[in-house]
C-alpha cells in the first residue's frame, strides 16, 4: 500500500536555491514538500494532483477556506522531500528506510509536477536530489500534510 506524502503550506512567497543560486520562486500559493516511498505509483500521484489542485486553502472573498489555489490562480512550488520518511522510532538518528530510492522517486516526482502543471497551475521547482535552500513565507500559518492511504481504493 503506497503513502506518497504531501506537506502543504499556503505561502506569501516561496524560494528555492541550490549553492546560492535562485532555481525556483513564487508569489502567493503553496509551497509543497513531497516524499516518495517504495510501492507509491502513478494512482497516488494522480490522487494527490486532484486533492491540492482543489482543496480549500484560500479565503476568496471570505474570512473562510472556501477556495482552491486553482481557484485563485496562485502559484505553487514543489520540492522533493525525502526526510518525510524520517522514523524516529529507535535511537537518535532518523531512518530513512521507508523513503523510496532516487531512481523510484525521481520519476514519480516528475510526473507530479507534470500533471499539476497540465492541471493549469504554474508550477516552479527544486532540483531532486540536491543540497537546497527552502525560504518560505507561511500565511496563516497554515499547513497540512496529506497522506495519501486511500489512492489504491479509488
Amino acid at each position: 500500500m503506497g503513502a506518497m506524502k504531501a506537506l502543504i503550506q499556503r505561502a506569501l512567497k516561496g524560494s528555492v536555491r541550490v549553492d546560492g543560486e535562485v532555481i525556483g520562486e513564487i508569489g502567493p500559493g503553496l509551497v509543497i514538500l513531497l516524499g516518495v516511498t517504495h510501492e507509491d505509483s502513478e494512482k497516488q500521484v494522480d490522487f494527490l494532483v486532484n486533492k491540492i489542485a482543489n482543496l480549500r486553502l484560500f479565503s476568496g472573498d471570505s474570512s473562510e477556506f472556501d477556495t482552491s489555489v486553482l481557484d485563485e490562480k496562485k502559484e505553487v512550488l514543489v520540492v522533493s522531500q525525502f526526510t518525510l520518511y524520517g522514523s524516529c522510532n529507535k535511537g537518535r538518528r532518523p531512518d530513512f528506510g521507508e523513503a523510496a530510492r532516487p531512481e523510484k522517486a525521481e520519476p514519480l516526482y516528475e510526473l507530479f509536477i507534470k500533471k499539476m502543471r497540465e492541471a493549469g497551475l504554474s508550477v516552479a521547482t527544486g532540483r531532486f536530489g540536491a543540497d537546497m535552500k527552502v525560504e518560505l513565507v507561511n500565511d496563516g500559518p497554515v499547513t497540512i500534510l496529506i497522506e495519501n492511504l486511500k489512492a489504491e481504493s479509488g
